[in-house]
């Protein structure tokens, strides 16, 4: 794939799961990758399985090293480190401020240091993994779900703003995919998610079919279409759906 390979990447949040296997992707197809999370021993496990360099540390801090790493070139970012709320943690702010930072700022910290040079060169690429959280919402998870929304409206806002000027930008929206994440969704998790969940590899696949098809919106699962435009063209039915869903959740002792 012409787009990936030689390109220089940044990963990340690729310590495991969907950031693995991205790093493992593209890798493999002769891309330069730099590997980042913020427990050094899983940035340095993957960075040695891959062949990556290894940045650790907070997603928000290490762009301009990671850019450095790559000899001062960032091709193609992908923002997917994220952070899931713990039970609903509706009450808790201290939850709902690092759901934000992570989640969203990390986002756009990322792009406020790479934007200058991608309008420059007149290409670039920013990948926001998203999760269908941001397009749909999932019960028992207000941080997460609203501030998914928040990358989502922040990744068509860039797209929107520069792709006349050489941005491709991806939102990627799967729904349960088999990672420690899913894991942590408890019983709404198994409930919603678990049932078609996916591997990581195939969100990995997903997202190299979408820049080689330049698309915005990757679904790894294709059903995720159908409900985003249910929740659109009919949100009344739609909120009594997810309600039903709640309850159903509440009467399984959540």
């Amino acid at each position: 794939m012409g787009t990936v390979q030689g390109a220089n990447v940044v990963v990340t949040g690729a310590g495991g799961g969907i950031g693995a296997a991205l790093a493992r992707r593209f890798t493999a197809e002769g891309a330069r990758v730099v590997v980042n999370d913020i427990d050094p021993g899983r940035t340095k496990a993957i960075a040695a399985e891959t062949g990556a360099v290894p940045v650790a540390g907070d997603a928000s801090a290490i762009v301009e090293e990671a850019r450095d790493a790559l000899g001062g070139t960032v091709d193609i970012y992908c923002a997917n480190a994220g952070l899931a709320s713990p039970g609903d943690a509706f009450a808790d702010e201290d939850i709902w401020a690092a759901a934000w930072d992570v989640n969203v700022m990390a986002h756009v910290r990322a792009v406020r240091t790479l934007l200058p040079g991608w309008l420059e060169r007149g290409s670039g690429r920013f990948v926001s993994t998203v999760s269908a959280a941001g397009l749909l919402t999932m019960i028992g998870a207000a941080p997460y779900s609203a501030t998914k929304h928040g990358a989502v409206a922040f990744a068509e806002w860039l797209s929107l703003t520069y792709r006349h000027r050489g941005l491709k930008v991806h939102a990627i929206c799967p729904q349960g995919v088999r990672t420690d994440m899913l894991t942590a969704a408890g019983s709404a998790g198994e409930l919603v998610l678990a049932p078609s969940a996916i591997e990581p590899e195939d969100v990995a696949d997903a997202l190299l079919d979408g820049i080689e098809a330049d698309r915005f919106l990757i679904l790894p699962h294709p059903e995720v279409a159908e409900y985003y435009r249910a929740r659109a063209t009919d949100t009344e039915h739609w909120l009594g759906s997810m309600n039903h869903i709640q309850r159903k959740w509440e009467g399984a002792g959540a």
